[in-house]
Parts: structure tokens; sequence; C-alpha cells
């Protein structure tokens, strides 16, 4: 078909999304929707039409990452006992999805289609990880995509009866993993409480100051820090964690973050500089879930990160 790689071309941002969402991996999309690609054009023979071209890729893709996940499975990991766990606070969760990768915002803006946060937000992700993947497939396909019964079973090769009851047992599994408060938080777009409770977060932290930090937390905040299963839980045990590196003699050096979004989320992107040093370089990047102006939950990864966001290498 003339143009057949520029027509394909245009869907690889809202594949990739798609691809993310089933694996978890902003890295693992990226191979499956390669992989997507070079399927179609070996099956173009199959393509009906071209208005069918977007579910016709969106089918490919599904199969490429269960085919992936077949031969890759995975399952979130129980997490040990928290470290320095404020005593009396329950835990939020007893798993860790430790492949979860964060998902720049910018390029989320970048797809053709409209990406909803309740969709894309760490939250949803990490819960419909605990779905086998077929089941969270039909789960996507019917809930996040749209899709009929009757279009995701012939995208699975599926009956509508099992579509149907995959997606039945899909999502009270999904809503047991979700925050409790997740449908009072979820918003569109980002909230000028959460760009504020970003703002003090960031102050806090390139002023070291413990008080100004402890003030933007939640009691009961916590704290994952993929790809590792470790985490804090409680206020008490985020500022023990955290405050040596602010303050005192053992404190890293130099703060300075930038504001980003990742996953629809507020992000705060941090740089070091260490003493005897000129410049400040990529440390950890924070996406932050705020619930009535305060920091709930903290997802902390490496700078590995940061080349996904086109942030500057160093300030």
């Amino acid at each position: 078909m003339d143009g057949f790689g520029e027509r394909i071309e245009e869907h690889r941002r809202e594949l990739h999304v798609h691809c993310y969402r089933l694996l978890g991996s902003f890295d693992e999309a990226e191979d499956l929707v390669q992989e997507t690609f070079l399927r179609a054009w070996r099956r173009q023979d199959t393509l009906q039409s071209e208005t069918g071209l977007r579910a016709w890729l969106y089918r490919i893709a599904t199969n490429a990452c269960l085919d992936h996940l077949r031969a890759h499975p995975r399952q979130p990991q129980l997490r040990p006992a928290p470290a320095l766990a404020d005593p009396g606070l329950a835990s939020p969760t007893s798993t860790a999805v430790t492949w979860l990768q964060p998902y720049p915002d910018l390029l989320l803006d970048a797809a053709d289609a409209v990406i909803e946060r309740e969709t894309i937000e760490l939250a949803f992700l990490i819960a419909i990880q605990h779905l086998p993947p077929r089941q969270r497939a039909v789960l996507i396909l019917r809930d996040v995509l749209g899709w009929s019964a009757q279009e995701t079973a012939e995208s699975l090769e599926l009956t509508v009866a099992a579509v149907k009851s995959a997606l039945q047992r899909a999502r009270p599994t999904v809503k047991e993993h979700l925050p409790a408060q997740r449908l009072e938080w979820a918003s569109a777009e980002p909230t000028a409480e959460e760009r504020t409770t970003l703002q003090r977060y960031i102050e806090a932290v390139e002023q070291a100051d413990p008080a100004a930090l402890a003030g933007v937390l939640r009691a009961d905040v916590w704290q994952a820090m993929p790809p590792q299963p470790i985490w804090l839980l409680g206020r008490e045990a985020f500022m023990a964690a955290w405050t040596p590196a602010m303050v005192g003699p053992e404190a890293w050096g130099d703060w300075r973050l930038l504001a980003t979004w990742a996953n629809r989320q507020p992000t705060a992107a941090a740089y070091l500089r260490k003493a005897g040093e000129n410049d400040y370089r990529p440390t950890w990047l924070a996406i932050l879930r705020v619930e009535n102006g305060l920091v709930a939950q903290v997802t902390t990864y490496g700078d590995d990160a940061f080349r996904r966001f086109g942030l500057p290498p160093l300030l």
C-alpha cells in the first residue's frame, strides 16, 4: 500500500500509551510498538479498509503485548515491612509493581487520542497490573477505549460471553487495589490545589526546611521507590529518612527542583549540588498524589527517568 508506513506512524504515540497501560513499562512499550509495526507490515493484506486502520493496529498491538506477557510472566511482589513505619498506620497495599515506569505528560499530550487522567495515573496502572493479562486487555479495551463487547471479542478471539465474564471479574479486582478516595481526587486537568502543593513541596526541599516539608505531607503519607520494593509509611518515617539528606552533617548538598508532570500527576525533578561542585546533577524524580492540599503518596524514581522528560542534564 502506498504510504502505509506514514499512515501507521501517525498512530505511534497512542499505541505506545496503549502498550504502556498493558505492560506498565515505558521502555517495553517502545519495543512492543516496534513489534506492532513489524506485524502490521507483514499483515497488510488483512486490513480490510482504511477506515478500520486504527482498530486494526490496536488489535495487533494488544495481541503483541499479550504474547510478550505470556513469554515474560510477572506478578506484583509482596512488599517487605515498611522501613521506619509509623505504628498504627494501615498499610495501603501489600504488593509492589517494581517494573512500573513514569510517563511524561509532554508525550501524553502528543498522542492522537485524548488520554484521560483516571486511565493513566499511577494508582490505576498499579491496580490493573494485578489482573491476569487477558482480563487486563478486556478491561482496557472495554472501559478505557470504549470498545463494544463484540469488538473486544473479535480483537482477542474470544466469545462475547467470555469478554463479559472477564470484565465482571476484572472490575472488582481493580477497585480493591485503588486508593479509597480515588474518585474524589481524580481530575481531568491539574488543579490549582495540586500546583500549589507541588510548589510548597519544591520550596521545602530547596530551602532545606524539614518543618515545611512535614507540613505538606499527610500523616499517613507513603513513599514507594520502584524498581526496589522499598517503601516508607507515615509522615514520621518519611521525615526520618529524608531530613538527614536536607540538613545536618550528613546533608547531601544543595537542592534545586524543577516542576513537571507525569501520568497526569504533579512531579518534581530533583537536582543535587554536592559540596565542592559547581553543577546540580539529576538525582531523583518524585510523582506526587495530592489529596485535600497535602501529599498522600510519593513515588520516587532514579535519575534514569530524566531522559524521557526532556529535562536538562545539568543545572
